[in-house]
């Protein structure tokens, strides 16, 4: 074997492997940009019902959802918690009417993680026996990681 075909097989098993590695880093970003941290604050039954209304459209079209239910939202996850009213979807909609609780809980259903804030139980009126199965307290620093992770999207409502 020659010095030039020497070189130019080990340049080719050179660039084999850096593309081999290129495209491990491309699928993990892949992995990474399907997520996405919804934080919802607002008591607005119509801003809740949007939020998991979008939140259901993001995990049809492959989003692995964290929804961060904080101050008032944070009721939608607990036990025995009923909106006032229903609200209307969208006319392309089929439910017709929904409340945004109803639509938590079929997030949950379909693999979202569900946490309230740190800070909102002791700042109501519940323990954590009264949240909803599956749905747990918020670490700030889990939370912090995620909002720092530039690939993690954060959606604040």
């Amino acid at each position: 074997m020659t010095i030039k075909t020497t070189l130019t097989l080990s340049a080719a098993a050179f660039a084999i492997g850096f593309s081999g590695i290129a495209m491990a880093d491309n699928h993990e970003d892949e992995q990474r940009e399907d997520q996405a941290l919804v934080i919802l604050t607002s008591d607005s039954i119509q801003t809740q019902g949007m939020v998991m209304i979008l939140s259901n459209a993001m995990q049809q079209q492959g989003t692995d959802l964290h929804i961060l239910l904080c101050d008032t939202a944070g009721d939608l996850a607990t036990q025995g918690f009923q909106s006032a009213e229903a609200i209307a979807t969208p006319p392309s909609n089929p439910a017709g009417r929904v409340k945004p609780e109803g639509l938590l809980h079929m997030l949950m259903e379909n693999g979202a993680n569900v946490d309230v804030c740190a800070i909102y139980l002791p700042n109501s009126e519940h323990d954590e026996d009264d949240l909803l199965e599956g749905v747990g307290v918020a670490s700030p620093g889990d939370i912090a990681e995620m909002m720092r992770d530039s690939t993690i999207p954060v959606y604040s409502f």
